[in-house]
């Protein structure tokens, strides 16, 4: 497998809107890309089309190396882990951490049936390596933001995915906690048994040095896609967001402000 996602000429239309339009992208096996998008770019509908949920009006999409129309996307879910705030509501809070994540191996809401003390030790090698061991026994509910966030990263490993997808990951956490999460999502990067990482995010200072390559995406279309290095420079990001900003680099993040 050499793309792990090959987007060619994709376009999605709903009732007569575009919300894609003319998507060419790829992603080869172990690359790390950071997909960059203001509110209403279409990165969830992207997303939504990479898991298998829609369908391209146009165009053709092919995950892990399997063409959309010869595989059972069912099977396919279950190589991609998806990271995103919107899981956190539909979890019982109730349950203690260690089970969140072990509901991970079969992509449930709980869990139906008795885990393996290999499940068990799993869950608890994940959280350590996520720097939230300390959590084990806890009930989800009572995780900050951050915690959770890191609880349900270790749930998207526990199936281990080829694939891995952490959308806004850092919505809604505070500076300290931002830079813990990003922290853990760096070592992570790093590990030679790391799944290719797709970062969707609206705040370029979120995009880590792990994440080489950059994808802008702007009303539907791709406006820019490269090495973070080319894309993520003051006069094309001028043009992207229409106003004029400034980019600088430090320690292999960049930051943007307001001219």
């Amino acid at each position: 497998m050499t793309n792990v996602i090959e987007l060619n000429q994709v376009t999605w239309r709903r009732d007569d809107k575009t919300i894609l339009e003319g998507i060419d992208w790829q992603v080869r096996q172990g690359e790390h890309w950071a997909v960059l998008g203001l509110n209403g770019s279409g990165k969830t509908t992207m997303l939504n089309m990479i898991n298998g949920y829609i369908w391209p009006t146009t165009g053709t999409v092919s995950v892990l190396g399997h063409p959309f129309g010869t595989v059972d996307l069912r099977e396919l879910r279950k190589s991609i882990g998806w990271v995103s705030s919107s899981l956190q509501e539909r979890l019982y809070g109730n349950d203690r951490t260690q089970y969140v994540v072990i509901s991970g191996k079969h992509a449930s809401i709980g869990l139906y049936e008795k885990p393996t003390d290999y499940d068990i030790e799993r869950a608890f090698h994940l959280m350590r390596r996520l720097g939230c061991g300390h959590l084990i026994d806890r009930p989800y509910q009572t995780c900050s933001q951050g915690e959770k966030q890191k609880v349900l990263i270790a749930r998207a490993l526990m199936a281990e995915p080829k694939l891995l997808i952490l959308d806004e990951a850092c919505n809604g956490l505070d500076f300290l906690s931002r830079e813990a999460l990003l922290s853990s999502i760096s070592e992570l990067a790093e590990s030679p048994d790391a799944p290719t990482m797709l970062f969707v995010t609206h705040h370029i200072e979120e995009i880590i040095p792990e994440f080489t390559r950059v994808l802008l995406l702007r009303r539907g279309a791709v406006f820019a896609q490269g090495l973070s290095r080319d894309v993520l420079n003051s006069d094309d990001l001028t043009d992207f967001f229409e106003t004029p900003v400034h980019v600088s680099w430090r320690n292999g993040r960049a930051w943007l402000s307001l001219k």
